[in-house]
């Protein structure tokens, strides 16, 4: 697609010297199209085109000189339509320009708010309601496209002046009046902006902000904060937790330190408040009714809020797994620690990284009540491929992606008796890794091949002998849920992770990936939640008696689940919210 667009601008050049009007407006057209195409389909390449000096906009701009070069060589460049359209043609940048500014304009006064908000009465801001995303749109992409009519008007006058319709001087005369819509076109898309901008002008006063958003706070009187920090990849992390909070006898609210992180957590009836500047967090006072902060992520940006001293913290993290994560020594700067069962203490008693064991408290895993012991009840079985990221260093072995995942992934696809394969990796993956990226991209490919023959083929509702047609699915986004899948399996493969963890509440078989290579009693010795599972080597050894053996463990997932997540009795979210309770209380 690239090279057709930049194959297009010589031939355009010797359409427009030559002159041949209808040869111009004809592959003046297919610029155009492969114009859109490219910045459709062909990913990063329009970006990297920018990067060498074949930019977007000189791109247009190149394509109206020839333009014009057309008009002067059929119409002669002493016309004054001639004039008038070269005219026209800078106008349309110039009301470009000025679009731009404006887009900038109100992008910068709308994401320079020191609080945003969401689910919390912020009416008195009069938060202006946003234009159309593309009138908005700072690159004004679809202003450059209004050149379209003084370009193709330039090739349509030349066609009918080489026809006789009209004499040579008058063929400019439609060029110019292209020129003169698109000018009026686009000096109307940037007055559109001007009354957008003016409301919003009022949301640039800090101070005003702060106070409407505090009166808000305030009124709610929040006694439990969540408080997260992160990229926007990680979300997930604070996603997990919002049902829970949505379900406990205080009132909760989250507090956010990225911009538009907000919309990447899921719908929740939780307030939210998004404070980017740590200066402006620790003078919010309006969160000083609350007595609780629970953290789920060790990041930087926690310390502006362990510095204030009312608020008791408490480190929730956003699984419970045996990775380094779920016992990092960073946990001692916290009040308390909140683990799921006697797992989760056990960790920190052996890692010895200086958390004091009468500070970790077992709360139970809330989020896992909706998981079923059920399995899908499909004619074939459903395996779960979820491995984990590459992690912060190699010596941690976290991932089974880049030594074994297409493989597995393969050996899964071509099973006899057929299996329904879902592959969900995680969130961070190839993060830090390209290997892990590239071993990714592998396994979507081979899935996606495999749907494509299907959808290929005549009857793809049905397979030969009447047998249900499988279809796998590949999951990279935050729907279905990760507790979705595991309803929608019967087996799952993974790496150490809190999936592992969690997947044990649907007391279903699991295989557990050795990627490091220890010896089966070390492995398990390292990694209890392992213990009731199947081990695969990096060769795939124990992965056809996982599917194909008996299932030998299913009492072992049982007591591990309850050495995991604690009693089943009482449930986890009544734990959980003792827990809060107890704090909240003082006692």
């Amino acid at each position: 697609m690239i090279a057709v667009l930049l194959g297009c601008y010589p031939m355009l050049l010797v359409s427009a010297l030559w002159p041949a009007p209808l040869l111009f407006g004809v592959i003046a057209a297919l610029s155009y199209a492969a114009e859109y195409a490219a910045s459709r389909v062909a990913g990063r390449l329009p970006e990297l085109l920018g990067k060498v000096h074949l930019g977007v906009t000189l791109r247009f701009t190149a394509r109206q000189v020839m333009a014009l070069l057309l008009v002067a060589r059929t119409a002669g460049p002493d016309s004054p339509w001639f004039v008038a359209l070269a005219a026209g043609m800078f106008g349309v940048h110039g009301v470009r320009a000025v679009h731009t500014g404006l887009a900038l304009r109100l992008r910068q006064m709308l994401g320079s708010m020191p609080v945003s908000t969401r689910n919390l009465d912020v009416s008195a801001l009069r938060i202006p309601k946003m234009p159309p995303r593309w009138l908005r749109d700072a690159r004004s992409l679809r202003f450059l496209y209004l050149d379209t009519l003084p370009v193709l008007g330039a090739a349509a006058g030349a066609v009918m002046a080489a026809s006789g319709l009209v004499v040579a001087a008058s063929g400019a005369v439609v060029a110019a009046i292209g020129a003169g819509l698109a000018l009026a076109l686009g000096a109307a898309g940037a007055l559109a902006l001007i009354p957008y901008v003016r409301r919003a002008l009022p949301l640039t006063d800090k101070a005003r902000v702060i106070e409407v958003v505090s009166e808000q706070v305030k009124a709610y009187r929040p006694e439990v904060i969540l408080y997260f920090s992160g990229v926007t990849s990680a979300a997930y992390q604070a996603r997990m937790w919002l049902p829970p909070l949505e379900r406990i006898d205080r009132r909760a609210i989250v507090v956010l330190r990225e911009r538009g992180m907000a919309a990447h957590l899921e719908p929740s009836t939780l307030p939210m408040v998004c404070i980017p500047s740590s200066a402006d967090l620790m003078s919010f006072r309006a969160l000083s009714s609350a007595k609780l902060c629970l953290y789920v992520a060790n990041v930087g940006r926690n310390v502006h809020m362990l510095r204030i001293p009312t608020l008791r913290s408490a480190f929730l993290n956003h699984g419970d797994s045996d990775k380094e994560a779920s016992f990092n020594p960073f946990s001692r700067v916290y009040d308390e620690v909140w683990v799921a069962g006697p797992a989760g203490r056990d960790r920190y008693r052996r890692a010895k990284v200086g958390v004091r064991d009468e500070n970790i408290h077992e709360v139970g895993r809330p989020q896992l009540e909706g998981i079923s012991t059920q399995g899908p009840g499909l004619p074939y079985r459903t395996v779960l491929y979820a491995p984990t990221w590459e992690g912060w260093s190699d010596d941690l072995f976290h991932t089974s992606l880049i030594t074994m995942g297409p493989r597995l992934v393969r050996a899964l696809l071509d099973h006899d008796p057929p299996l329904r394969v879902i592959y969900k990796p995680h969130p961070l993956t190839g993060h830090r890794d390209r290997r892990a990226l590239r071993a990714h991209r592998r396994i979507v490919a081979m899935i996606e091949a495999i749907e494509l023959a299907k959808s290929k083929a005549r009857h793809p509702s049905s397979a030969a002998g009447g047998t249900p047609q499988i279809r796998h699915l590949v999951v990279t986004g935050s729907e279905p849920h990760l507790y979705d899948c595991f309803n929608q399996c019967d087996l799952l493969i993974s790496d150490i992770s809190s999936v592992v963890a969690d997947f044990l509440a649907s007391e279903k078989p699991y295989a557990v990936t050795n990627v490091a290579g220890l010896p089966e009693h070390a492995f398990h010795e390292r990694y209890p939640s392992a213990e009731a599972g199947v081990l695969l080597g990096e060769d795939l050894a124990g992965l056809a008696e996982f599917l194909d053996g008996e299932d030998t463990l299913a009492r072992a997932r049982i007591k591990l689940r309850s050495y995991l997540f604690g009693p089943e009795y009482p449930d986890a979210l009544t734990r959980f919210n003792a827990a809060i309770e107890r704090v909240l209380s003082g006692s």
